[in-house]
């Protein structure tokens, strides 16, 4: 018997009652047409025993009759089968329910058809040959418990036309022959008896649907229960995947403020002489560091749904000087100039996610630049703010130019992407998601891009300083323009 296991529980979400019902339905439908094969096989069988009983005791032509459509049912039926494997056996409940609105007359039919064979024999035929008849009849009724059990509506229709049919016959044979009181008592005895037998399946019927369908409905449960386990299991992964990238993530955005550090330590090394103005500079960079891991716990905080985003007035020009500080060794180690451009001007912002968000972008820049240099800069509109970091790098082709924001995404034929994890757009993207900023990009291949956050205007307030004029980037700096 083939049964398909796979609840249809919408995106494994817990399905409802009605999908549980309807699910329960479809397999309840497979269940019996599994069954129609033997109970079509029995019928077959039967057939030419009740003919070769029947010939020369009933009336030849309604014999005649009876088979042909009998055997017409059978064969219909038949190819209702295999129509059903070819079109049906691997659907889903709608098309299963569409199956047996088209097809269950059938059953009625041949429920009917089974039936009238008793009308053709009562009174008719010798005692045997009644006998056989009945039995026969009655072997359909109790066939049709494992049979059509499964499916109450199928079961109730046959059942229903078989009865009903054997009652209609003997209530004609009144009309055939002369009517004597024993006879009457005869026809209602049995039309009592066929009542109680009816009632009898019914019941029966129902007992064994029941057992199906508690089958099918504790199958549709645990097959929930291991979507949920497996939906659990994969949120498991996820959140190991997540501390992975977590790490990565702390990895990628230490390697600048220590490699800053390393390079400060190395001057005063070769030159001790130069101590007072590289002092300064390597405390700038520990506390680019010790910001940094405040960044990353506040990250946690971020993944686990319940950072609190602390706005404050944030100095632009010392944040660019800040940016610039923990930069200029990484661009002078390349050769490249690393210049800001900003008005004195103060924001309302989270000054940690906004450095994060900077820092990556300029991070970003100076790795895929080998000549020029790259500009940080602020532009004021009228109706936002909006940072912008220019390079003069190899560019992003515009099929790239939505997969770099993915997480460990690189640009294979890009210089400078063999050290890099693919993590410092991702940290942008997310960022600015979470602070409501909007994240643009153009780019060229090989002449440069240039990244934009703009901060929506009202997410300022209280600023300490005047606007100054609009920024005017150098342009030298901007192939893009």
């Amino acid at each position: 018997m083939l049964v398909d296991t796979q609840p249809a529980t919408h995106q494994h979400l817990p399905a409802t009652q009605e999908v549980r019902d309807e699910w329960v339905d479809s397999q309840l439908i497979g269940v019996l047409m599994d069954n129609m094969m033997p109970s079509l096989l029995a019928a077959a069988l039967a057939l030419p025993v009740m003919v070769f009983l029947m010939a020369g005791e009933v009336d030849t032509m309604a014999l005649i009759v009876w088979t042909g459509l009998l055997l017409a049912v059978l064969l219909y039926r038949y190819r209702m089968i295999g129509l059903y494997r070819l079109r049906y056996d691997s659907v889903g409940g709608a098309m299963r329910m569409t199956f047996m609105g088209r097809y269950g007359w059938t059953w009625s039919l041949v429920g009917a058809m089974w039936g009238a064979s008793v009308g053709l024999v009562f009174q008719q035929a010798s005692v045997q040959t009644q006998f056989v008849c009945g039995l026969v009849v009655l072997g359909h009724g109790l066939l049709s418990l494992t049979a059509f059990s499964a499916y109450l509506p199928v079961l109730r229709r046959y059942t229903g036309f078989l009865v009903g049919s054997v009652m209609l016959g003997l209530c004609l044979s009144l009309l055939r022959v002369a009517v004597t009181p024993e006879h009457v008592r005869m026809v209602v005895s049995l039309l009592l008896l066929l009542c109680v037998f009816w009632w009898l399946l019914r019941m029966a019927g129902e007992r064994l649907h029941q057992v199906h369908r508690a089958s099918l409905e504790l199958q549709f449960s645990n097959q929930e229960l291991i979507d949920s386990l497996t939906q659990q299991t994969r949120a498991s992964l996820r959140a190991v995947a997540t501390k992975n990238r977590f790490l990565a993530s702390a990895a990628h955005d230490l390697r600048q403020p220590v490699h800053a550090l390393s390079l400060y330590a190395d001057w005063l090394a070769t030159e001790p002489e130069m101590a007072r103005d590289i002092s300064p500079r390597i405390l700038q960079s520990t506390r680019a560091i010790n910001e940094l891991f405040d960044s990353l716990f506040d990250l946690t905080r971020i993944d686990a749904g319940n950072y609190k985003v602390r706005l404050q007035h944030v100095d632009v020009r010392q944040l660019f000087a800040d940016l610039a500080t923990q930069f200029e060794p990484v661009a002078a180690a390349k050769s490249l100039r690393l210049r800001t451009r900003t008005p004195p001007l103060t924001i309302w912002a989270d000054p940690v996610v906004l450095r994060r968000i900077l820092g990556n972008l300029l991070s970003n820049a100076l790795k895929h630049t080998s000549r020029g240099g790259v500009l940080l800069g602020l532009r004021q509109r009228s109706d936002m703010l909006m940072f912008e970091v220019w390079d003069t790098g190899v560019g992003i082709a515009r099929e790239h130019q939505q997969a770099i924001f993915q997480e460990f995404f690189r640009v294979s034929q890009h210089q400078g992407t063999e050290d890099s994890l693919g993590l410092g757009l991702t940290i942008v993207s997310r960022l600015a998601t979470l602070m409501g900023y909007q994240l643009a990009l153009s780019s060229v291949a090989n002449r440069g891009s240039v990244f934009r956050v703009m901060l929506p205007a009202f997410t300022q307030r209280d600023q300490h300083h005047e606007a100054g004029p609009t920024v005017v980037l150098n342009s030298e700096l901007m192939p893009l323009r």
